[in-house]
């Protein structure tokens, strides 16, 4: 019997050009799922995937959508490849707390795909009204980051790690956190995003999710789903609905996820998504925790090995 594994879908940053090309060319339910997305979004995911640019798959109209179908992709490959795999937990950075409820059965892959392609044109869309940034704040005590969002007027967007807390808002105050973090003694690094995501600037996004959510039915995950705004798991379909809304505008507690998946006794960790960040993260959190990471054919052969085991 195969090893229990939490899922770890990724979130938005991981995109990469030619994501998902080498597995739609190895495994045909792969290869289904990028073309039953193309055939519902009426345009071609796919080539966005595979060709670029860059630019355009960036864009997070693009991007969301290209993260949740590849992070599926790569989820229904290794149970190609484990057929007995079996699943203790589930996580997502962001935009991958929507993957994660669609590999728990929350909701199907197409009704997830078609909220997740609104909730990236809606994201776009405020991003593209308002002014907003990003910084990352790294080695600073929690406290002292809190202290500085509160003075420079921004939001809280990620605990990412211990010692990495990004701060998010409109982007005149995020060059004020630069300069006061300096003369603070904190170090801060500015992100090349398109907008404040996860502050009070994403709040007509959130506004306008929230009806497409009130529509959709959702069924009871089949295996606990943590949610990024409160580090817990979430069931009920309205639970559901409020954390997926409210995590537009709120904090994704990433590091305090993932320390509760460990508090409850899971060891062994799988990252379905390109880029290899939240393996990365995740030893940061703890030290020597086994997990894999799935994003194209030969790093499937390495996780399906081990967990096949």
């Amino acid at each position: 019997m195969s090893k229990s594994v939490v899922l770890l879908f990724s979130g938005q940053g991981a995109q990469a050009v030619g994501m998902g090309q080498a597995l739609a060319e190895r495994s045909e339910v792969a290869r289904g799922l990028f073309e039953e997305a193309d055939a519902a979004l009426g345009f071609g995911l796919g080539s966005v995937m595979r060709e670029g640019p860059m630019e355009e798959l960036t864009r997070t109209s693009r991007c969301q959508p290209a993260l949740y179908v590849h992070g599926l992709a790569c989820l229904a490959a290794l149970r190609e490849a484990v057929p007995h795999l079996r699943v203790g937990a589930a996580a997502g950075l962001s935009l991958g707390e929507f993957t994660a409820h669609a590999a728990a059965g929350t909701f199907s892959f197409a009704e997830g795909l078609r909220l997740v392609a609104r909730r990236g044109l809606l994201m776009e869309e405020a991003c593209a009204a308002t002014e907003g940034g990003m910084i990352a704040m790294l080695g600073g005590a929690e406290e002292a980051v809190r202290q500085l969002a509160a003075d420079c007027g921004v939001d809280l967007a990620n605990f990412n790690t211990p010692g990495q807390i990004v701060l998010s808002g409109a982007r005149e105050r995020i060059a004020e956190v630069a300069v006061v973090a300096r003369e603070r003694g904190l170090r801060g690094k500015e992100l090349p995003v398109a907008g404040a995501y996860h502050s009070r600037l994403m709040a007509s996004a959130q506004e306008k999710l929230r009806a497409e959510l009130a529509g959709v039915s959702l069924g009871v995950p089949a295996f606990p789903v943590i949610c990024n705004l409160e580090a817990r798991p979430v069931a009920g379909a309205e639970e559901i609905r409020r954390t997926l809304e409210c995590q537009v505008t709120g904090s994704v507690r990433w590091a305090q996820s993932m320390e509760y998946l460990l508090e409850q006794g899971h060891e062994c960790f799988v990252e379905l998504g390109p880029g290899g960040q939240l393996a990365g993260m995740l030893g940061r959190i703890r030290k020597g925790v086994e997990v894999y990471s799935v994003s194209d054919p030969a790093s499937l052969a390495v996780a399906a090995a081990a967990l096949a085991g």
